[in-house]
């Protein structure tokens, strides 16, 4: 660090001098100026590094120290970036130009390559997601292109720099989605040249991708502070845009663009629109917060949603022969433009003073304009005029329902009865056109929407009429409530219409028109019901007959989702309702018969709702099976669903305004209440989940913020409405007023937010298939609607006259008809059940691959497998992990498909499937080109297994069909068919990888460590699971291991080239360890930016392992290359110096706890050197130094144990305090354990090697203390920063207590080491104490951080045999030697015994119960040990000769739990186990030992180059031949043979040839 830190110092002096220079040569004093301040600032920084590293040099283990040299490198990089900022910016924007060059011609190689692939790819919904994906980057790349070209004509531009950044971040995320679509398809493309090219051009853009990714964030931290300028530049000269559209429109000159459709233009305009007010909601909560750099970013979406938003206008107006409706739309498109200019100007205003109140309510004021532009930009639409001005007539029409009075009608109670009829049933027919008609042209749009106002007039003008001739107010009053009520419908519905016209693809906006539709005839049927007074019975069928005609419309072109059922809970729901309609179908007949009408109205009433309800879930369950047709595309998720946001938004709303309604009541107020604290409860969590789903970390912190607004104005309302619940008087209601208004505007931003359409569902698209397997379950359902609509209007006839026999017949014919139309779509759903005819196909497909297998399986075992010479064996390889890869990723699809989606079930099972034929066909091809038999049946077998395992899924999955109820009993069954699919894939895939590093083919291993840097940038699963402090562990530990991994390839590149493949494997696997954490890591970061850093430094380390695992490939293909040698190495040196960077990254997020991780592996090396020591003790050489004694050192090792003690107290208090405390507090503890560990080792060397017992006892007792710290720092490092009742808290006390107990234990063992009468007791005290401690660890449920094989176990119980025989005889000897050595023998065996019984126990192979009867036993050993040793301890405090009878008892017992021992771990071997001291055992290893041995000498004959000619060196008439080197890895026999070969050849029959020495 310190030389690096003079380096530097070089560099930056020679900067200041450059800089220097250019400011004397500087001609403009003000840049003169600037010149010489940026000097002085740089020099100042230079000086303060030098100062901290001269510190860090003289104090180089002070922690201390170093961070003070970081925190002055950080200072002099800020420096020297201020310094230079515009030489870095021009670098960082020039390597973005080419990055972004690369990238635009990688995407358009790889778009052209999977046009090329289309025609001989098998798998149509991997084809369909690749044409998509490439549709989306084919609109970014002229975005790209044109931002290259700006920033290159304007290099001084900053808007021109900014709108290259954007789009080289816009085209990210397309990008990589077409990447993984490339993949994804290339093992089902069948022509072999297309594949290839295909999975090339994935790669290059894939690099490209990463390249471009690592330019535009470093152009982006240069270039960040300008964008609110470039976003003000970019809305100014769109509105110069619309001017120039504008003149050009008033000449006749305007003309639509190549592509611009109305219908495309008037969808952009409805998209660009939510995007518009999305990102103003955005905009206006950064500026609240006063962050200027995201509330750039905020600004700069503003202009780019503005900028869709003027193309829509232009395009829209340029579509529209009206000059008006043209003149009127880029009219308002530049108001819009015109409001935006002064919404970004505020906000630069407002973020320079943030809090500032008056600053914040002209933004809201100026954000607010912006709205009310939008809103009238949306309205120039063709047919949403129209709308507009039905909705006005509606609301001119309602206006008479407000008079007090109303004019005496002329008409009879009948004729304005039958008026309203006609009325109603013409309102009605209005209502359903309309529907049909926003799905169409806007001309049927604008014409029923006229036609709906004309007829909502003559209904109020009826509804009126009957208003006057009610005989009483209350009968008056009612009629005018449901007036209004069919008013306030009316509105919905027209404003349902005229929502879903501006934007057709909008999800849920059918759903909501159909709802406002039923809403309306809901509304009329109430009206009528009170006021007509017809023959019981009469209105149930009219009212019956209008629900049946509204909800008709359902059924005519199910393409969305009708409700949230799932396919079963559809056919559940036609199953109730059906029996519900038997039911009410027979109650007609018999009341209709025995003329008992209120009974009749009832069942008419019964049936139309069981007849709604039967329609609502045949037309959910046409469109699930529609939609899980393998050839229809299936629908995305959105990040949140809108309309739950608007739903909220108009409760909140309307809760709130209850709230300050004076006439409101005291429980009125708290019910309001209630619904606003349920809605934005639920808000908020929406809000947690989007931003933990999201990776767009601006969308990820705009959803955070949003919820903190929107919980903090709730509290404040709920504050004043507790106030105005004790005091109900109007000073608490003026409050509670005042505290609505906060909310309302919060709510009102993050609903805003919320509709940005990049948050939206997709859609799903249903294939010509799935409209035709929709059919049968559509057909069934429109007879069942129409033979009921035509039973209802017979049995309304019969009411009336029951004596009219023609007519029952007709009715008997309707009912059938009903009947047999529910049998035939109960019969079509179940038979349509989605998933069930894929599953089968599938099926049929792995069992046709698993019979290729066997039959290429026959063909190898009779060596009669023709080598396939099509394809190379790099390319079979590649294909095989390409496609285990793809089958891995659809696991867990089909999993989740068949536990609760039957939509999905189709798709996920036949993507599958897909992928097996073309793994089936690598893999028979990669079995026919490996020379190895074994590994060609490996490579078979495992291929077979993992078919075999997909297969048992497949199966569990079919019987589960996505059926919840069904899917709870075959549960199990799934996860264990899912589990073992899962070790299929692992085991193939690590002999794939091994194969791959072995023969030198790193592609496989680029692209792993590709997809994990490309994961980072994606949306988290889920909530992380543990703690930052727990990632950060982890972390370190991986980089650490990485870091270990280089060094080792560093050396192999130079003595062993043939392991760098095994190496890079290695390398690729953490790496991906590492990538998998950094997600979680960064989500539960102190703050988001060191989140962010975390993440981007893992992405660094990641592109350079990639390179490393490139050059180790290219090595071990030519391995006498110096220059590719040289390459490594400095790939190896880059890729160590970003381990580092990863490891600043994670100290920076928890300073404490990233000590607390040091401390923690400084203590295991201390422990590691105690035990070196114990060896040398045990062996009896460990000497003293001079004539030293214990006396010397007793001082030394109590203070020190005393400091420890102090230090320990010091880091358990910092536990829960700040970083930097607990930092300093775990670095005093390492350094205090350092000092008593050598000090200790010192005394127990001055005891003398002959009492190495003795020394063992002391130096066992400081190992005890080290450990215990060691689980002091885990512990202190798990409780950072928790609440005092976490479970980590308690741990730590408990960790705390173990601390001071076996410091204690230390000094009683010093005090007694030289009394010879206590020594052997205290030192049997301190083992029976650490092996209850050790029992402890053995308890508790973590698992051992390795296993062992149970051969291991049975060889460590041989040691508590021994130790116990030790004890029996120092019980009955009472010698204090013999008991130190009992002492040191026992706390070695029962601490081995416990560790291999556990290691053994938990090993993968071993079922639960025998693990729990290992443990159990190992538990009963331990305590019958302990037992035995207090038994000892009493009897030396007191012996006596019945007390040493005892000792027998208690041998006995452990020698009955060390043979249960022996049994546990020979039921954990099986039927397989063998004792490992059989001496036949012994011989057949010590033989395979010698064969493995001979092997690995033989392949290094092989590998020798043969020689000229032998070289002779002939000394005084004798000849000495040189063996090759490998002669001395012979094994012995071997040896001898080599030699004996030699001599037999030679010829020479001289002395010296049959003397050659033995070995």
């Amino acid at each position: 660090m310190v030389r690096q830190a003079r380096i530097l110092a070089q560099a930056t002096s020679d900067l200041v001098n450059a800089i220097k220079a250019d400011a004397e040569g500087e001609t403009d004093l003000e840049n003169s100026r600037k010149l010489l301040s940026a000097a002085k600032i740089l020099a100042d920084a230079t000086a303060k590094m030098v100062e901290a590293a001269k510190g860090a040099a003289a104090h180089p283990d002070s922690e201390e120290q170093q961070q003070r040299l970081r925190e002055a490198a950080e200072g002099l990089r800020m420096a020297t970036n201020a310094a230079a900022q515009n030489a870095i910016k021009k670098k960082l924007v020039h390597k973005l130009e080419h990055a972004a060059k690369q990238a635009a011609a990688s995407a358009t190689q790889t778009i052209a390559a999977a046009q090329h692939a289309a025609s001989s790819n098998k798998n149509p919904a991997a084809q369909q997601q690749l044409v998509q994906s490439c549709k989306v980057v084919a609109d970014q790349i002229p975005m790209l292109v044109q931002g290259v070209r700006g920033s290159q004509s304007q290099p001084d531009s900053p808007s021109a720099q900014l709108a290259l950044i954007a789009a080289s971040q816009n085209f990210l995320q397309p990008g990589g989605k077409m990447v993984a679509a490339a993949k994804a398809t290339v093992p089902t493309i069948t022509d072999q040249a297309s594949a290839m090219q295909l999975s090339q051009c994935a790669k290059n853009l894939a690099a490209a991708l990463a390249e471009l990714r690592t330019a535009a964030q470093k152009a982006q931290e240069a270039c960040g502070p300008l964008e609110i300028d470039s976003a003000l530049g970019l809305v100014q000269s769109l509105e110069r845009d619309l001017q120039e559209a504008k003149a050009a429109a008033r000449d006749g000159k305007l003309k639509p663009l190549p592509g611009e459709t109305m219908e495309k233009c008037a969808q952009d305009l409805g998209n660009s629109t939510k995007a518009v007010s999305s990102a103003i909601a955005h905009l206006l909560g950064e500026v609240a917060q006063g962050n200027e750099n995201y509330t750039g970013i905020a600004a700069r979406e503003v202009a780019q949603a503005l900028r869709s938003l003027s193309q829509a206008a232009r395009g829209i107006a340029a579509n529209t022969s009206d000059p008006q409706a043209q003149s009127a739309m880029l009219e308002c498109a530049g108001d819009v433009m015109d409001k935006a200019n002064n919404l970004i100007e505020e906000a630069r205003k407002a973020v320079a003073k943030p809090g500032d109140p008056e600053s914040q309510q002209r933004l809201a004021q100026v954000a607010k304009a912006v709205s009310q532009a939008l809103n009238r930009c949306v309205n120039c639409l063709p047919g949403q005029r129209d709308v507009d001005a039905a909705i006005r007539t509606v609301g001119e029409a309602s206006k008479r329902l407000l008079a007090d009075s109303f004019p005496p009608s002329t008409k009879s109670f009948q004729e304005a009865q039958s008026q309203l009829n006609q009325a109603a049933a013409g309102l009605n027919q209005s209502a359903n056109e309309l529907v049909q008609a926003s799905r169409g042209t806007p001309q049927d749009l604008a014409k029923s929407s006229g036609k709906f106002g004309q007829d909502f007039n003559e209904f109020l003008q009826a509804g009126v009429e009957m208003a006057s001739l009610s005989p009483t107010k209350e009968d008056q009053a009612q009629v005018v409530s449901n007036l209004k009520s069919i008013s306030m419908s009316s509105s919905k519905l027209l404003l349902a219409a005229k929502a879903l016209s501006a934007d057709p693809t909008a999800p849920n906006l059918k759903n909501q028109l159909a709802a406002a539709a039923r809403a309306v005839t809901d509304s009329i049927n109430q009206l009528i019901t009170m006021c007509t007074q017809q023959a019981p019975g009469q209105k149930e069928c009219d009212n019956a007959l209008r629900e049946l005609e509204t909800v008709k419309e359902l059924l005519e072109n199910p393409t969305q989702t009708v409700n949230d059922m799932s396919y079963f809970n559809c056919l559940d729901s036609v199953m109730e309702n059906s029996k519900v309609l038997g039911e009410s179908m027979a109650g007609i007949s018999q009341n209709a018969k025995n003329s008992k009408l209120p009974e009749f109205g009832e069942s008419i009433s019964a049936a139309s709702k069981a007849l709604c309800g039967l329609t609502e879930a045949a037309a959910q369950a046409a469109y699930l099976v529609g939609v899980s047709d393998p050839n229809s595309q299936a629908g995305q998720q959105g990040l949140v669903d809108p309309t739950q946001f608007a739903r909220a938004n108009q409760a909140i709303q309307m809760a709130c305004q209850n709230l300050v309604d004076p006439a409101c009541t005291q429980s009125q107020v708290l019910s309001a209440a209630t619904i606003v604290a349920k809605h934005t409860s639920a808000l908020c969590n929406t809000c947690r989940l989007a931003s933990s789903r999201t990776a767009n970390p601006v969308a990820k912190r705009q959803f955070v913020q949003s919820a903190k607004e929107v919980a903090n104005s709730t509290a404040n309302l709920v504050k004043t409405i507790k106030a105005l619940d004790g005091a109900f008087n109007e000073e608490n209601r003026e409050r509670c007023r005042a505290a609505t208004a906060p909310l309302i505007e919060a709510v009102d931003n993050l609903t805003a937010f919320a509709s940005n359409p990049e948050f939206a569902t997709v859609p799903a698209q249903i294939s010509p298939e799935g409209r035709r397997a929709m059919e049968p379950i559509i057909s069934s359902a429109k007879t069942m609607l129409e033979s009921s609509a035509g039973l209802i209007q017979t049995a309304r006839s019969l009411a009336v006259n029951p004596k009219d026999p023609p007519q029952w017949s007709v009715l008997a014919g309707h009912s059938r008809t009903v009947s047999d139309s529910i049998k035939k779509l109960i019969t079509n759903m179940r038979d349509k059940a989605p998933g069930q005819r894929e599953c089968d196909e599938a099926i049929e497909v792995l069992n046709r691959c698993m019979r290729e297998v066997d039959q290429a399986s026959l063909a190898a075992i009779s060596q009669q497998l023709a080598p396939r010479e099509d394809i190379s064996q790099e390319a079979l390889h590649n294909q095989m992990i390409t496609a285990v890869q793809e089958i891995n990723n659809l696991i867990e699809p089909v999993a989740s498909a068949a536990r609760a989606e039957a939509s999905q079930l189709g798709h996920k099972v036949s993507q599958m499937a897909q992928y097996f034929e073309p793994l089936i066909m690598a893999a028979i091809g990669a079995a026919s080109k490996t020379p190895n038999h074994q590994q060609q049946m490996n490579l078979l077998d495992q291929t077979k297994t993992l078919a075999e395992s997909a297969l048992q899924m497949l199966y569990t999955a079919k019987e589960a069909g996505g059926n919840p109820k069904q899917a709870a009993h075959t549960q199990e069954a799934l996860e264990e068919a899912v589990q073992m699919m899962k070790e299929a894939v692992e085991d193939l895939t690590t002999t794939l990888n091994e194969a791959a590093s072995a023969a030198g083919v790193v592609g496989g291993m680029v692209d792993s460590i590709t997809q994990a840097i490309n994961q980072l940038d994606e949306g988290p699963v889920g909530e992380p699971e543990g703690s930052f402090v727990d990632y950060q562990t982890t972390m370190v530990k991986t980089a650490k291991a990485i870091a270990v991994t280089v060094q080792e390839m560093v050396t192999k590149s130079t003595t062993n080239p043939d392991e760098l493949g095994i190496l890079a494997n290695q390398l690729t696997n953490d790496y991906g360890q590492l990538a998998q954490e950094a997600k979680p890591a960064a989500l539960t970061a102190e703050n988001e930016e060191i989140g962010s850093h975390i993440k981007r430094r893992v992405q660094e380390l990641g592109h350079g392992c990639a390179a490393l695992v490139t050059k180790a490939g290219a090595l071990q293909c030519s391995p006498s290359d110096a220059y590719t040698k040289k390459e490594l190495i400095e790939s190896a040196r880059k890729v160590s110096e970003k381990v580092s960077h990863v490891l600043a990254a994670l100290q920076a997020g928890n300073r404490g706890t990233q000590a607390c991780i040091t401390a923690a592996s400084a203590v295991s090396g201390i422990i590691a050197d105690l035990d070196t020591t114990i060896m040398f003790a045990t062996a009896g050489t460990l000497n003293r130094e001079n004539s030293e004694t214990f006396a010397d050192h007793r001082e030394g090792i109590l203070k020190t144990a005393k400091a420890l003690v102090e230090d320990t107290k010091v880091l358990v208090q910092n536990a829960t305090a700040s970083q930097e405390k607990l930092a300093q507090a775990a670095q005093s503890s390492v350094s205090t354990i350092t000092r008593l560990a050598e000090v200790v080792k010192l005394g127990a060397a001055s005891l003398g090697s002959e009492d190495p017992e003795t020394q063992v006892v002391l130096i066992n007792a400081v190992k005890d203390v080290a450990k215990a710290l060691g689980d002091l720092i885990s512990a202190t490092k798990a409780a950072a920063g928790k609440a005092g009742d976490d479970p980590a808290v308690y741990q730590l006390k408990n960790s705390a207590k173990v601390m001071v107990t076996n410091v204690t234990s230390l000094l009683k063992t010093v005090k007694a080491v030289e009394d010879e009468a206590t020594k052997g007791t205290r030192a049997l005290e301190a083992t029976i104490e650490h092996i209850r401690q050790e029992l402890a660890v053995f308890s508790s449920p973590v698992p051992p951080a390795k296993t062992s094989t149970p051969e291991d176990f049975i060889r460590m119980t041989k040691g508590i045999t021994m130790a116990t025989a030790k004890a029996v005889a120092a019980g009955n000897s009472c010698r204090q030697e013999d008991v130190i050595a009992t002492a040191n023998l026992s706390r070695r065996a029962i601490a081995d015994m416990l560790r291999a019984c556990k290691e053994a126990a938990y090993h993968p192979e071993v079922s639960a119960d025998v693990r729990q009867r290992a443990l159990r036993f190992g538990k009963e050993c331990a305590d019958g040990y302990l037992e035995l040793l207090e038994h000892v301890l009493v009897i030396l405090q007191k012996p006596t000769h019945e007390l040493k009878q005892q000792l027998a008892g208690y041998s006995k017992r452990v020698a009955s739990s060390v043979t249960e021992l022996i049994q546990a771990a020979e039921a954990m071997k099986g039927t397989e186990w063998v004792d490992p001291e059989d001496p036949t055992v012994i011989a057949e290893n010590e033989l395979l030992g010698a064969a493995a041995a001979i092997e690995a000498a033989a392949k290094k004959l092989e590998q020798l180059k043969p020689r000229a000619k032998p070289k002779v060196v002939q000394r005084a008439g004798t000849y000495h031949w040189e063996l090759p080197r490998g002669f001395s890895l012979l094994p012995t026999p071997g040896r001898r043979q080599c030699r004996e070969e030699s001599v037999r050849q030679s010829g020479e029959g001289s002395p010296e040839s049959s003397c050659l020495p033995g070995p």
